[in-house]
């Protein structure tokens, strides 16, 4: 966890199933008045899930459809932009999540296969040393996919399953989704003032 809540941060999302978990997180962020900047970043697979999923259409406008406002901090960036700020270690990203994470993803990150934005960024999370979220989603697990997140926890990033909480209770996916949200932000240093919290 970083020593001063994280002000910039890098968020993408790719083709594995759970925008709605993208849609609550993004929410969150442009929510929170300590983050300044988001840069968000959605692989082509993530569009397919998000038509299916939030009934999103087309890459026009993508951060309002999925939040349903036009957004003030959130940034969209092209993943076939290997060029833009976040794939240099020299712009100041203070920590990056990608969710949903595909295995797929996975599996290029955990090897430093970078061909697209997204890989980029997360590689550049690892050797500049900044917190990296990978919040996985796929069941049930291969023996490659769990060699994928040991290499990937091996070389600095937190993998951080899109599981959700059921002690809280919630009444809804949405409730579900937030409280899933308020744990990653946590975890980064950006802990959330309604969040549940256990008693015992």
């Amino acid at each position: 966890m970083p020593n001063h809540p994280p002000q910039n941060l890098t968020v993408a999302t790719t083709g594995a199933s759970g925008a709605l978990f993208l849609r609550h997180f993004l929410l969150a962020v442009e929510r929170d008045k300590r983050i300044q900047a988001v840069n968000f970043i959605a692989s082509d697979s993530s569009l397919r899930v998000m038509a299916e999923e939030l009934g999103l259409r087309g890459r026009s406008d993508l951060v309002k459809q999925i939040i349903g406002k036009t957004a003030r901090k959130i940034q969209q960036q092209s993943n076939a932009d290997i060029g833009a700020n976040v794939a240099s270690g020299s712009y100041p990203a203070d920590a990056m999540v990608v969710i949903p994470c595909s295995m797929g993803t996975l599996a290029r990150i955990a090897n430093g296969i970078a061909s697209h934005l997204i890989e980029r960024a997360a590689d550049v999370c690892l050797k500049e040393k900044r917190p990296l979220v990978l919040c996985v989603r796929e069941t049930p697990l291969n023996k490659i996919h769990i060699r994928n997140m040991y290499r990937a926890a091996d070389a600095g990033a937190t993998v951080f399953p899109l599981i959700p909480a059921f002690y809280n209770r919630p009444a809804s996916l949405d409730v579900m989704a937030h409280e899933f949200v308020n744990r990653a932000l946590a975890h980064i240093g950006l802990p959330q003032p309604q969040a549940y919290r256990w008693k015992g």
